[in-house]
């Protein structure tokens, strides 16, 4: 099915979830569109708790939200039928093969018998683990276990798939091998992607979009896509002397130029400027430099600026 980009993939309005009187999710507000949305913030900001809300785990306070425009408090069963979910945590039999494993969780969603079985096979080769499929997942490493918690998720066809931390303990070589079945997947055009990782790498090499939680608040939603496009470049520099002088030279060259105090400039600057003819400016001013840091709006920067925002406004 193709997607309807007029519609939001997720849409949470005022949305708030209590564990007892403690509040987690503090009213969040958001539609989400892209095809690909990763879920950031530090430990304890309730990027689990909204996973578990979208699929139904945990009550609604107040507020709601839609997943492909189905609201969770009146839909969750036709919402379940079009998810797929790999859980951070294992959560599997162990004396259970694979096949059998992934054959029940797609009976599960929705799927006959025998169209299940057939799919589990299907999905268990695509993960790599089809000479592995009758073996009981007590047996598996941990590498084995997540691409088998990534079969079952995708076992019934869905239109969203949620991942939850799918890189987690694997080392360099599988964690590039799940990555690529991600952007497979993503690649696809069938299937919406909403990943929850504390690896920056991770989810830029996956999303579009970004949305950043901080203790229970929605504080940025980011369209990566559009930050790319800008191709931002900053360079930071502290000058033992002749900052004023410094930074007029770069702004008449076309720099966005702000001074902290103390010899501190932190520049952005405008397509098609060379870092050659910053080092020749400051040759030509004699400017004594102390520091000098050139990078890029990486996904990084964005979420420590984020994190910085929101300790100055909550």
């Amino acid at each position: 099915m193709p997607f309807d980009s007029a519609q939001p993939v997720i849409e949470l309005s005022r949305l708030t979830v209590r564990f007892g009187t403690r509040p987690i999710l503090k009213g969040l507000d958001a539609r989400l569109y892209g095809t690909s949305i990763g879920l950031l913030g530090p430990n304890g900001a309730g990027k689990s708790t909204l996973i578990h809300t979208l699929l139904g785990m945990c009550p609604v306070a107040e507020g709601t939200a839609k997943v492909m425009g189905h609201d969770i408090r009146k839909e969750q069963r036709r919402i379940r039928s079009f998810v797929g979910y790999m859980p951070e945590g294992d959560a599997y039999i162990a004396d259970m093969s694979a096949v059998a494993m992934v054959r029940m969780m797609g009976e599960l969603s929705g799927l006959p018998p025998e169209a299940a079985l057939e799919r589990a096979h299907e999905v268990l080769f695509y993960v790599g683990l089809g000479e592995a499929r009758y073996r009981r997942l007590g047996t598996f490493s941990q590498g084995m276990r997540q691409l088998a918690k990534l079969a079952q998720a995708v076992v019934h066809g869905p239109r969203l798939l949620i991942l939850d931390e799918p890189t987690n303990g694997l080392d360099p070589a599988a964690r590039t091998r799940m990555i690529r079945l991600i952007q497979q997947i993503r690649s696809s055009g069938k299937v919406h992607i909403l990943l929850c990782s504390h690896l920056l790498a991770d989810v830029e090499q996956i999303c579009q979009e970004v949305v950043i939680l901080k203790d229970g608040w929605l504080i940025a939603d980011v369209d990566l896509d559009a930050q790319r496009r800008c191709d931002r470049r900053f360079l930071d520099v502290e000058v033992w002397d002749g900052a004023d002088q410094f930074a007029g030279a770069m702004a008449g060259l076309g720099c966005t130029c702000s001074s902290s105090g103390q010899g501190r400039i932190s520049m952005i600057l405008p397509e098609g400027l060379h870092l050659q003819q910053v080092y020749q400016t400051i040759v030509d001013l004699d400017v004594p430099i102390r520091r000098l840091s050139y990078r890029t709006d990486s996904l990084e920067q964005i979420f420590l600026r984020a994190m910085e925002s929101a300790d100055g406004g909550l």
